[in-house]
């Protein structure tokens, strides 16, 4: 479908909605829906971000398929939300990025590995590089540690940088014309780390089909809970190394290691259950983009997570330089990729939440 099809097909699936109410209970997405009856461009990517995708209302639907009026509006949002995705991405010449999340991934990846991997070929000597290394600094004779600074900070400063900018051209478009206050962000804050909306109407979301489950909102707090202890353990690394003067490889009960442990091992399961939900569910409410925007981004976690755990293992051995440098090839295309991959949903999804409470309040006021 070209844009201006996706547009007109999720006017009609709403406007239906709208018209019936039968799913109002379900989530946030359909009292915003009331309250946007001309269901304008800029209205509907507010909408598509602010669904979750808990796939409720297609089961509960007295109009879905195979009723005459075939109303998906879970797979209608998110073929909404992957145009959006890419109308907003920065340079918007990289927009192509999106089209093929998984090739884009594995690509970036193996290039990124395979840079690495070459220039410690090139720069250590093989008696250093296939020799067990041990004691501080260890890694650093393999990659000094400013080389390791700047493969995680240009590529994480310049996804900031587009994905600030993306974030930009949205709100400029979505954004109320109330104002925000620190009350409202909370609200959002709680919202998007709790994710109230993946409870569906309450007893949990349509996962794999008609059957309730928390399966996937557990999945999806855990890889959270994955990603801010791989978060901690680098600033806890970071604390080690320039307050403390101690330098990596840490020893396993340091904070670093068991809180970088304990995040990979949380991201690695979590990525592990949602691709099986993925392979397992009714497709009928997936978008075939949406759905392949998911395992890319999935794809990216899983490396970055499981290099990471297998350095760890093995970071005694000959074999730790190999390990090191493809392990920081995965980071070094997680970092770069963030904005034109699937993670970019996150702060879509906090704008649309800040929205909604922001709303909430309003139509409460007298």
């Amino acid at each position: 479908m070209s844009v201006d099809e996706d547009q007109s097909e999720a006017r009609r699936v709403l406007g239906i909605c709208n018209a019936c109410g039968y799913c109002n209970g379900f989530c946030d997405l359909f009292e915003a829906a009331k309250r946007r009856p001309a269901l304008a461009a800029d209205d509907l990517t507010h909408l598509a971000n602010l669904c979750h995708g808990c796939r409720n209302c297609l089961y509960a639907c007295q109009y879905a398929p195979p009723h005459t009026f075939a109303v998906n509006v879970p797979r209608t949002l998110a073929r909404t939300r992957q145009r959006g995705y890419a109308e907003h991405v920065w340079p918007r010449a990289w927009s192509g990025l999106l089209v093929h999340p998984i090739l884009t991934a594995l690509l970036f990846s193996g290039g990124a590995i395979g840079l690495l991997v070459g220039m410690v070929w090139m720069t250590v000597p093989s008696e250093m590089l296939f020799a067990s290394q041990a004691g501080a600094g260890a890694f650093y004779r393999i990659l000094p540690w400013w080389v390791m600074m700047l493969i995680g900070i240009l590529p994480l400063g310049w996804s900031m940088l587009a994905i600030g900018m993306g974030l930009r051209r949205h709100w400029r478009a979505t954004r109320p014309e109330a104002r925000v206050s620190a009350r409202h962000l909370r609200s959002a804050l709680y919202d998007l780390f709790s994710l109230r909306n993946l409870r569906g109407g309450g007893p949990g979301c349509n996962d794999l089909d008609d059957r309730l489950s928390h399966r996937r909102r557990r999945l999806h707090q855990t890889l959270l809970a994955g990603l801010l202890l791989s978060f901690a353990a680098t600033l806890a690394a970071t604390l080690y190394h320039h307050a403390l003067g101690w330098q990596a490889p840490y020893p396993l009960l340091s904070a670093p290691v068991l809180l970088g442990a304990l995040g990979g091992i949380a991201m690695t399961i979590a990525v592990v259950g949602l691709v099986w939900l993925k392979w397992r569910e009714d497709r009928a409410p997936t978008d075939s983009e949406a759905r392949a925007a998911d395992l890319g981004l999935l794809t990216l976690l899983f490396l970055v997570a499981t290099t990471g755990l297998v350095l760890l293992v093995w970071r005694a051995t000959p074999a730790m330089g190999l390990l090191l440098a493809v392990h920081l090839g995965s980071v070094l295309a997680f970092f770069f990729l963030l904005p034109y991959c699937k993670f970019v949903h996150a702060g879509y999804r906090f704008l649309a939440l800040l929205i909604e409470a922001l709303e909430r309040e309003t139509s409460r006021c007298p």
